[in-house]
């Protein structure tokens, strides 16, 4: 298998262009809305990309998980801090977000493990 995060990324920047190709005006609106909800406001980016994740882990996406995972990690969140993140998705989330902690805690650890590569 490849590298995790280089898979997921070129897969969503790929697709990503694809849905640009031919979205109409409301499409392009929503995905702008997404873009700028997580800009520095009242709230700082860390914040919003922890609490993006929080959601997204009780709402199961996984590639919404994968998608912050990566931003926290570049907004300079620690392991004790991603762990505090985890916690809360699990208890707000109930058991069944057991499976999707497993996927993210692997996620992350690829992250770590790039940035020591590097």
């Amino acid at each position: 298998m490849g590298n995790l995060v280089e898979e997921f990324n070129d897969y969503r920047t790929k697709m990503n262009d694809r849905i640009m190709e031919t979205a109409n005006t409301n499409i392009k609106r929503f995905f702008a809305l997404d873009t700028t909800t997580y800009a520095d406001g009242a709230l700082n980016v860390k914040t919003k990309e922890m609490l993006g994740l929080v959601a997204s882990m009780v709402l199961r996406c996984d590639d919404c998980i994968k998608y912050h995972l990566e931003k926290c990690h570049n907004e300079g969140v620690n392991n004790a801090e991603i762990n505090e993140v985890f916690m809360i998705a699990n208890l707000v989330g109930g058991s069944i977000v057991i499976p999707h902690y497993r996927r993210a805690v692997e996620y992350w650890d690829e992250l770590k493990n790039l940035e020591l590569r590097k």
